[in-house]
């Protein structure tokens, strides 16, 4: 260290100093400056993609929350929709079963209703029928002029064998 106090130059170290000074505002304007603006520029365009980021993660929120508002909507309406199929089911169910028990309701008072006027023409017929016995019986009656009594009996007898064989 001595040795460098010894050999200590001003004018040398004026040289020196002057040459460090002009190398540094050199490499201030030349290569700072540019170093520094590329720095800063790549700072910005980080920053901006940052930004960016930051923007396409809050639409993507966004849309995950509109998708899901309209997931929430379309299942809303598929309830809706399915509500009102079971209730036009139903309904249908009802109408048919109220019109099956009407269709049901009319046929049996119409059978009853043949039934009742084909028991009155049967009971007709055998009302004539017997009327017509009737009436072939007091012909027959007639016709023969009965003078005993064993003779009317006889005829009588003879006359409901007749019928019962009919």
């Amino acid at each position: 260290m001595e040795k460098l106090i010894n050999d200590f130059s001003f004018g040398l170290f004026f040289w020196q100093l002057f040459v460090v000074i002009v190398l540094a505002l050199l490499l201030w304007k030349f290569a700072w400056k540019p170093i520094l603006n590329a720095l800063n520029d790549r700072e910005q365009g980080i920053q901006d993609a940052l930004d960016s980021a930051e923007r396409a993660r809050k639409e993507m929120q966004n849309l995950q929350a509109d998708n899901e508002k309209l997931l929430q909507e379309a299942r809303m309406e598929r309830d809706a929709m399915i509500k009102e199929a079971r209730e036009i089911k139903e309904r249908m169910i009802s109408e048919a079963r109220t019109e099956a028990q009407n269709e049901g309701d009319k046929m049996i008072a119409q059978a009853k209703s043949s039934i009742q006027n084909e028991k009155n023409a049967a009971l007709a017929d055998i009302k004539n029928k017997v009327a017509t016995l009737s009436v072939e019986i007091a012909e027959k009656v007639v016709r023969q002029e009965l003078s005993t009594r064993e003779e009317q009996q006889r005829l009588v007898e003879d006359m409901l064998d007749d019928v019962t064989l009919n």
